[in-house]
């Protein structure tokens, strides 16, 4: 099924996208990227309420051992999971329905009025007439496609040769009831991967262990996946502790000091983020059109395709020189 098909366009494994998606959902959480799982990195990210894992989805036969039953830890299918859990019922949703996933298994979950009454009106329902619900909801969509707009030059028609494209997907572990899960909106069920202990890191630690053996079943050095944490906006946390510090006349000290510099690290971040997501957002298809029709009016135009060409040939060449096919 095609983005126009579906209505739903790709979105992009960045925390700028998934923030400003949880902004328009009414949800004060924000999204960063995990680079390592280490307990430190992990510890400064606290109190993160899910992670969301993107990674290469390969198609199985009925044959193949399941990877999110290899972790180790007893991870079983849960069909009567009581939570909220929604299947993937159109293609290119996943990454807001891994979001509404985490989303609906965060007790007393601070939203807007919007979501409220989504998760509201798909009370008792099946994992499939949610995702149903879900996926026919335009302002949800609308606010899934904000940051993805679709292509404004479609190559259907032109009689081109198809080319394979890897598919990826994003699926959620978080704690639920004593227990880290696994939602997948392409699985039957829930996968319950088992108690953690309250005590030390929590349900983090046993993540862990759930991420880690999910990740060595890729090669070794391979980036075929990346890790997001859903976690609590530090922003306001920081803000009121300087304002306490600074009434009490400790502005000056070094706990102040060191949440001045966190203060500036998450601002600058989000300064960032605002100024990828307002790219994401332009068309540049005007800016394309100018730049093209100023090249050809130089004589420009002609002499840049052709070495474009040569380019590409030269790189067909290569390609096949190592016994690559373009199309892999």
């Amino acid at each position: 099924m095609s983005d126009e098909e579906s209505g739903w366009h790709l979105t992009e494994s960045d925390p700028g996208v998934f923030t400003e998606l949880l902004k328009s959902l009414g949800v004060p959480y924000i999204v960063d990227d995990l680079y390592s799982l280490d307990p430190d990195s992990l510890a400064a990210l606290q109190p993160i309420r899910a992670l969301v894992f993107l990674f290469k989805w390969l198609p199985q036969s009925d044959t193949e051992p399941d990877p999110s039953l290899s972790s180790g830890s007893g991870a079983q299918y849960d069909p009567d999971f009581p939570g909220f859990f929604a299947h993937q019922v159109v293609n290119n949703a996943c990454a807001t329905l891994a979001v509404m996933n985490a989303l609906g298994n965060i007790p007393s979950l601070p939203s807007g009025p919007q979501l409220q009454e989504l998760f509201s009106f798909t009370t008792g329902m099946d994992a499939q007439t949610r995702g149903l619900v879900i996926t026919s909801s335009d302002w949800l969509r609308e606010a899934h496609n904000a940051l993805s707009p679709p292509s404004a030059i479609s190559l259907d028609g032109l009689g081109l040769p198809k080319t394979s494209e890897d598919a990826y997907h994003f699926i959620v572990y978080m704690p639920a009831m004593g227990c880290v899960y696994e939602f997948d909106g392409l699985k039957s069920h829930p996968i319950r991967h088992g108690v953690y202990e309250e005590k030390g890191e929590g349900w983090i630690a046993k993540a862990r262990e759930v991420v880690e053996a999910r990740i060595a079943t890729y090669p070794q050095g391979s980036l075929e996946f990346s890790l997001l944490a859903l976690r609590e906006d530090p922003l306001p946390i920081i803000q009121s502790r300087l304002k306490q510090l600074q009434d009490a006349g400790r502005g000056n000290d070094s706990e102040a000091a060191e949440l001045f510099v966190r203060l500036s690290n998450e601002n600058s971040k989000r300064e960032r983020w605002a100024f990828e997501n307002s790219v994401r957002r332009h068309n540049h298809l005007g800016f394309i059109h100018a730049l093209l029709v100023a090249m050809a009016k130089a004589g420009k135009l002609q002499p840049a395709a052709e070495g474009a060409r040569t380019k590409m040939q030269e790189r067909i060449a290569r390609r096949k020189e190592v016994g690559m096919d373009l199309d892999e």
